[in-house]
């Protein structure tokens, strides 16, 4: 008996339980199988699946796309990192390495210049009292106003010592007429006297009489000048040449007379601006080279790049012990009135110094434990050096030793410098004025 083959990939189909089997014989042409059977075999080969077909062209280019995209993010992202790192790195390095002017020592010539600091004050300053009473009338200048000596600056109405003194006029001549009675009587006793018609003591009498009124005469015109002389004062007149500074009245003022000691109240301030004194307080250690009749020369703010010459007038001749300074007036003369009153100004005065010293700023001294340093830049590194001053001209210092002129010193240094530490030098100041 023969049967058919059957393909390895068929697999048979299950039948339900449900479905009737047909049998059959197998027949002479050699068919091992029913009609029924054979039908669902070839149905079962219709609905096998075939081969996957292959993807297209366009989904292999999207990926790519896809994947470079990705990629090109990823490179951002590290080279934008990587920036960043660089950047603070840079940053860092900036700021651990300070930056610094510097500037180098100057040699001195066979002088130098000793600024401080002074004043300017009028040659003469004085207030301007009434001395009587009475109410301002009139006055005719004001604050700024320049004032000759004897001008009439201001007039006072005193109607009470008006009176006074009319009182005062009238006694005198009572006093006068008593004296005019008292000498004929006199005279008449002595020539009775001659005669013996009076007695020696009656003359006597008369005698003093006529003397004691004539010192009451005298008394009374000594009281007659002193109003007179306070009536004066009704006018106040300019003592000096100069300018009115203030003026501390008007019209109808009550005014007091007397000084600035009582209840007097000042009527104006009378300055002489022609010549100011400036008073300097110099340091012990230049007293010696600061000498009446030497020059001086005044510099100030509201006039830069103007000096003004000046006389050292006189000294105190002896030193403060409070500031261990010595006062010194120097006389500047000011015709022309550019310099005022209370102005600040710096005094220059020319002192002698070794020429061997070195010049730097105040600003580049450190003031540590250690002593007196500056900061010196030497191949991109700090070195603290100590100096020795031997002179103090306020803004700059004169350095005896420790120094050389080819030093780059720094300028403000900062009180954390230390020796070794790397700095970088963004400023040559050239050589210290």
């Amino acid at each position: 008996m023969t049967t058919k083959n059957v393909p390895e990939s068929f697999e048979p189909e299950t039948i339900p339980a449900d479905t009737p089997v047909h049998t059959g014989q197998i027949g002479s042409g050699g068919h091992g199988y029913d009609s029924h059977m054979t039908q669902n075999l070839d149905a079962g080969r219709r609905e096998t699946p075939g081969p996957a077909k292959p993807l297209g062209a366009g989904f292999w280019v999207g990926l790519i796309v896809i994947l470079l995209v990705l990629a090109g993010v990823v490179i951002y992202g590290i080279h934008t990192r990587s920036a960043a790192d660089n950047d603070l790195a840079v940053e860092n390095k900036k700021e651990s390495t300070p930056e610094v002017s510097v500037i180098h020592p100057a040699g001195n010539g066979a002088s130098g210049v000793l600024a401080l600091p002074g004043n300017t004050q009028p040659y003469v300053d004085t207030p301007i009292y009434s001395r009587t009473n009475g109410y301002l009338q009139k006055w005719f200048f004001d604050i700024g106003a320049h004032v000759k000596k004897g001008q009439l600056m201001a007039t006072i109405e005193t109607p009470e010592l008006d009176q006074q003194l009319q009182v005062a006029q009238a006694d005198l001549k009572a006093s006068q007429a008593n004296l005019d009675l008292a000498n004929i009587t006199s005279t008449r006793y002595q020539n009775l006297l001659k005669s013996n018609s009076v007695s020696k003591q009656e003359t006597d009498v008369a005698v003093g009489t006529a003397a004691s009124k004539q010192a009451a005469v005298e008394a009374s015109m000594a009281a007659v000048r002193r109003l007179q002389q306070l009536q004066s004062f009704e006018q106040v007149f300019a003592p000096f040449d100069g300018v009115i500074t203030r003026r501390d009245t008007d019209i109808g003022d009550l005014i007091t007379g007397g000084t600035s000691g009582g209840n007097a109240k000042e009527l104006f301030h009378l300055a002489a601006i022609e010549r100011l004194r400036v008073y300097v307080a110099v340091p012990e250690a230049y007293s010696g080279v600061v000498r009446n009749g030497g020059t001086a020369t005044l510099t100030l703010d509201e006039f830069p790049g103007q000096t003004f010459d000046g006389v050292i007038a006189r000294n105190a001749s002896a030193i403060d012990p409070a500031s261990r300074t010595l006062n010194v007036e120097v006389d500047v003369p000011n015709p022309a009135g550019k310099l005022l009153p209370g102005a600040y100004a710096m005094v220059h005065f020319k002192v002698p110094t070794a020429a061997a010293n070195l010049t730097i700023p105040s600003n580049t001294l450190l003031f540590r434990a250690q002593g007196m340093q500056v900061g010196v830049v030497r191949d991109g590194k700090v070195q603290l050096v100590p100096v020795k001053i031997s002179q103090d001209h306020g803004s700059s210092v004169e350095v005896a030793s420790g120094l050389s002129p080819q030093d780059a010193i720094i300028i403000d240094p900062s009180d954390s410098l230390q020796t070794g530490q790397p700095v970088k030098v963004v400023k040559d100041a050239g050589a210290a004025k």
